[in-house]
């Protein structure tokens, strides 16, 4: 290294190594060509005080004159991902126990191989999966059946005669026919074993791995398509990452067939193309019903910017992509198709429902048509609830926190609430809210209903726990919920408060506007809805006086503990 005594060096003026006015080298390098920075990208480091504090283990956060987003292979998305394929390991470590084989000799010649869950081993160890136990309880064992077109007879009991019911697969279609593409590749699998000696696992386990990595790919497709949406708060997306949520159940259940297809109907909103969003919002609703939620929030906001004719478009782009995946099944094998219609409608409340709650609580037991007829009610309410919220608010609410409030909502008074649920709100929450404590808080909280849940279906001398530990923890959790919808309608009411829209942590000063002079976003996954005309309904409030909006405050402050 240079002396920084300039006598005793042979510099050539002007040269990279120089010293300055100061007395100090201007650098001991030649100067980089590419001198691109991201100057609206969020620093997590700078706005979290959880990444912040994280950081000291590898040198501590992001300096001040540390160019942004130059770095050809070490992306935040490709970390993030990686960050999630560790996550996903420990979750599929987590059902392996589940995934144990035994061989016994049967009375007739040769032997037998089963799945060791003697002891009721899938509940004390705590890997119970949906996704192994379909395999035979939808009868996808069978080989050669279709999903909607095969029954079988359950028995049941009504009015204390026994009766048998007849069964059809019970999920909407697209999740149907991905159990029984996962189911097919395993059996093929198995004859090749037989075949031809390709190694191959026991036809369950199989069948179990199979459907598994299919939603390993579905949930980094929500990953990766809530980064992006994030934008500049690109970052964020590594909570949704490591989720304990996403740890614990996204192996339990399909869902995240329906989580990846809704991220993508919100990135193709943010990205301006209202048909695409249709597309995938008509594909998730025919994966899980809640995607179509969604339709109610853009419905709102459109309603508010007077941007009706694009969400007409995503509308009929979604009823279309719908009716082309169902009416197919439906016009074939409409009873099949109605079956996930009428279990819906036959079952009870859950244990994890509030209906459930003040059933135990006060022994009051409840019919099947007033279940139904108050939970519709519910739903009525809540969308009331949503457009008042939407038409009210000072500022034109973004889409993540109404989209957020709408989903709790719905989770909040549905008659079920499974455990596996819980990850329709994880890539939402994330976009809504900008806290890190809060929302490992509520996952935390949340994953942990499923230890004194799996103590529920243990026999008596094998339960760890009271059913008053299970009621308890969700009665927690729905507290958690709650907070969090306080949050988002705290800050929808008092958008200078919210640092998505503030831009708190940003690399820029200031204003944090982009190189071209365009204003921040207002609403990053907003699309036409970002920075679009505020025409407020007719029964909106009238403003005394002008609001300023948030993202275009010229003193935005700089975040504390900045470098």
């Amino acid at each position: 290294m240079p002396s920084a005594d300039p006598s005793a060096t042979d510099l050539v003026p002007g040269q990279p190594g120089d010293v300055d006015a100061g007395g100090g080298f201007v650098s001991p390098r030649p100067y980089a060509v590419d001198d691109r920075t991201l100057l609206d990208r969020v620093v997590p480091t700078w706005s979290d005080d959880v990444v912040a504090g994280a950081a000291t283990a590898i040198g501590g956060g992001l300096g001040r004159h540390a160019a942004v987003g130059r770095s050809r292979w070490v992306t935040p998305l490709r970390v993030v991902l990686a960050l999630a394929l560790c996550a996903m390991a420990l979750g599929w470590f987590g059902k392996s126990a589940c995934l144990q084989t035994t061989t016994t000799t049967t009375t007739s010649a040769g032997s037998e191989t089963r799945l060791t869950n003697d002891n009721q081993r899938q509940f004390t160890n705590l890997c119970y999966s949906d996704v192994l136990v379909l395999y035979q309880a939808e009868k996808l064992d069978r080989g050669q059946t279709f999903p909607y077109k095969t029954f079988w007879n359950e028995g049941g009991a009504k009015d204390g005669q026994s009766e048998q019911v007849k069964r059809y697969m019970e999920y909407p279609v697209l999740t149907g026919i991905y159990m029984y593409g996962a189911a097919k590749l395993a059996q093929w699998w198995e004859a090749a074993h037989e075949n031809w000696g390709v190694p191959a696992p026991y036809v369950s386990v199989g069948y179990f791995n199979i459907a598994a990595l299919g939603l390993l790919a579905f949930w980094l497709i929500t990953i990766w398509a809530t980064a992006l949406t994030a934008r500049t708060r690109i970052w964020s997306a590594w909570i949704v990452a490591l989720s304990p949520l996403a740890v614990v159940h996204v192996f339990t259940n399909f869902d995240a067939i329906a989580t990846g297809l809704l991220a993508l109907a919100l990135l193709s909103w943010s990205r301006r193309k209202p048909w695409l969003a249709g597309i995938f919002i008509g594909l998730g609703t025919a994966a899980k019903l809640y995607p179509l939620i969604l339709l109610l929030v853009l419905l709102l906001l459109c309603w508010r910017a007077g941007a009706v004719r694009e969400f007409t478009r995503t509308a009929l782009a979604a009823v279309a992509t719908w009716a082309v995946v169902n009416l197919p099944i439906a016009i074939l094998y409409p009873s099949g198709w109605l079956e996930f219609i009428r279990f819906n409608a036959d079952r009870g409340a859950d244990p994890d429902s509030v209906y459930r709650i003040i059933s135990d609580s006060v022994g009051f037991t409840w019919n099947i048509d007033l279940l139904n007829a108050v939970s519709l009610l519910g739903m009525v309410l809540l969308a009331i609830a949503l457009a008042i919220i939407v038409l009210r608010a000072p500022t034109r609410p973004r889409l993540a926190q109404v989209a957020f409030l709408a989903v709790a909502g719905f989770l909040l008074i549905n008659k079920v609430w499974s455990p596996q649920y819980s990850l329709w709100l994880v890539p939402l929450a994330v976009l809504a809210i900008p806290h890190t404590r809060l929302l490992f808080t509520w996952m935390i909280v949340d994953a942990l209903v499923w230890i004194p849940r799996m103590s529920l279906f243990l026999d008596s001398e094998r339960r760890w726990l009271p059913d008053e530990w299970f009621t308890a923890t969700v009665v927690v959790r729905a507290v958690m919920v709650i907070v969090l919808c306080v949050v988002v309608l705290w800050q929808i009411w008092h958008p200078a408060d919210d640092p998505v829209r503030t831009g708190a942590g940003s690399v820029a000063s200031g204003p944090n506007r982009d190189r071209a002079g365009g204003v921040r976003y207002d609403d990053p996954a907003g699309g036409i809805l970002d920075g679009a005309a505020d025409r407020l309904g007719r029964w909106a409030p009238r403003r005394r006086s002008p609001v300023v909006e948030p993202w275009t405050m010229m003193d935005a402050a700089t975040p504390s503990g900045r470098p």
